[in-house]
Order: C-alpha cells, then structure tokens, then sequence
C-alpha cells in the first residue's frame, strides 16, 4: 500500500486501501500477450477504472499510459516480436467472432487494447503511428455492458474488462488458447464487486462518494 494525500491506496489496483478489489482477482496465464494502452484521462479514474484490473488478472499482459506511442521502446518491441493485432473495430477489422485470427502464423500474438474512452482512443490512434500498422481485430456479440454505474455511449459497448474477457472466450474456442473455465467464470469478479460497492456507497445518503448520475448518450 502506499499513501497519497490523506487516503491510503492499493499500489496494485489504485483504488482506495477501503475499496481495493485486488482479493477478488484470479490471475491466469495466456498464450497470448495483451498489451493495455491507457489514457491519462482514464488513469485517473481510480473508482471506475477496469484497465487495472484486466491487467493485474492477465499474467501474460503489460499496462502503459500515455497517448503517442509511436517511438515507444517497448511497445516496438513488442510489435516487432509478436503477430500483433490491435482491438479496432475498422471496416478491415478480422471478425474473431467467426474468424481464427492465426491460421496461417508461427508467431505467438499480441492483442493491443486502448482503455480509454471512444474520442480518446481515436487520439491514441491517431497520434501513435506504430498502431496504424497493426491488423485490427473486432467482435460481435449480443452481450450487453453490465456497468451499472457508468452509461456506455451504446447499447453493445462493453468495458475493457468486459471486451477481454470475450475476446479471451473467443480465442479458447479457436484453440489460441486454452484457459480452464474457473478462470474465465471468475475473471469479471473485481468489476463485478467495484459495481456493487460503488452502488452501496451510491445509496448511503452520508457518503461523501462521488455519486454517478445518469448521462444523456450523446456525452462521453
């Protein structure tokens, strides 16, 4: 743990020591590597940010905020060694919904996703050349997003959390990986427990928590 001002915080998961989520989290393994691209405007969302906890839950995973990473060390490394793909839904995007998107590579692959919101990821794209020349990977899907505390800009937007862990049971029923269930059932947990306490503080008319007011769906 580590203090920052007067309110003690988990250095893992950046929330506060009183509502860290880091006990609820089941860390796997993956074939894959998942590269999470955060927003500086998300990193500060400590209370709603599930960037975190996607990355603590993926061993196989690494975490980097900022917004142009196009001369970014690590980052090139990593496309240079991996089949990488970034999670864009592009008109040239592969659909791993009905599609394997490794049939014919030898590399182990990388899944670049942006955890920001829709106008702020446009800006890491845009900004971050090396991106560009990624494939793009999309889904669909009928679920629907299960953050009660935040309005998605539509319907079928899912959370970051929630967009990996689809990918993830995507990906295991191509044979890219093969994660046991008891992982993939518990991987939402932390997002699921940060709703629930988030909607307890919301309903304690002497909490001083920040309270989560409905959205019209033309804001971001």
């Amino acid at each position: 743990m580590t203090i920052y001002g007067d309110r003690e915080k988990c250095y893992k998961c950046y929330r506060p020591k009183s509502s860290c989520m880091c006990g609820y989290i089941q860390a796997f393994d993956t074939n894959t590597k998942f590269v999470i691209l955060m927003h500086p405007k998300e990193f500060k969302k400590v209370k709603n940010n599930t960037g975190f906890f996607t990355h603590l839950t993926l061993q196989n995973s690494e975490l980097f905020i900022g917004i142009d990473f196009n001369k970014h060390k690590r980052i090139n490394e990593i496309i240079n060694k991996y089949e990488s793909f970034i999670l864009y839904p592009s008109v040239d995007a592969i659909d791993i919904s009905v599609n394997n998107p490794l049939v014919e590579s030898k590399k182990d692959m990388a899944i670049f996703i942006i955890d920001a919101t829709w106008s702020c990821a446009k800006q890491i794209f845009e900004k971050s050349k090396n991106l560009k020349d990624l494939g793009h990977l999309s889904f669909t899907t009928n679920k629907t997003s299960q953050y009660q505390i935040k309005v998605q800009p539509e319907s079928n937007y899912l959370s970051t959390i929630e967009s990996t862990h689809h990918v993830i049971e995507l990906l295991n029923g191509w044979g890219v990986e093969k994660i046991d269930n008891k992982y993939l059932d518990n991987f939402l947990n932390p997002f699921f427990e940060m709703i629930k306490y988030q909607q307890e503080l919301i309903k304690n008319p002497l909490s001083n928590s920040v309270r989560y007011k409905p959205k019209s769906r033309n804001l971001k």
